[in-house]
């Protein structure tokens, strides 16, 4: 005899830590501290005090970049973003402390949710492969979290071996 296990109204305690407006918000922040970081470096280097702090927070600042990027397009996934606000969210990482109040404008116009739509009792089927994925993740954080730190490892490894952004 199989029993059913009741459904609780209120989300799993790692979904409602990790639903994706909070996801949103922790990366966005993180981006724009970074960003504040390496502009103090790059005044200490134009002020003649010491280039190093650029090397270190740019970095940083690089691999905040990335995870914000990386976490954009998961959530431009999630809330079925339109080209335009998914494309914003990721220009507003190239705009120096510009994510932080897209990321407002998001949550204040209903562009973010508190649950992730392919999970839990009444998931959503996947659509498509990059659902699929994505389902695939939240079924599996921890996983899906070493994979991110892969990518986010990968990404910058290529990054710096292409070089600053401006030569």
């Amino acid at each position: 005899m199989t029993m059913k296990r009741e459904s609780s109204p209120r989300p799993a305690p790692q979904q409602a830590r990790w639903a994706p407006h909070r996801l949103y918000a922790a990366v966005a922040l993180a981006e724009v501290i970074t960003w504040a970081l390496l502009i103090t470096g790059m005044i200490f280097k134009y002020s003649g005090v010491t280039d190093v702090l650029v090397s270190i927070f740019g970095l940083v600042h690089g691999v905040a970049f990335i995870a914000y990027s990386l976490a954009s397009v998961f959530v431009w996934v999630n809330e079925r973003w339109g080209f335009g606000t998914g494309a914003l969210s990721l220009v507003a990482a190239v705009v120096p402390f510009a994510t932080l109040p897209f990321e407002k404008w998001a949550w204040r116009t209903g562009r973010l949710s508190t649950r992730w739509r392919l999970t839990g009792e009444d998931a959503e089927a996947p659509r498509n492969v990059v659902e699929r994925l994505q389902a695939w993740c939240l079924a599996r954080p921890l996983a899906a979290l070493a994979l991110g730190v892969v990518a986010v490892a990968v990404l910058t490894v290529v990054a710096l071996l292409l070089g600053p952004p401006v030569g």
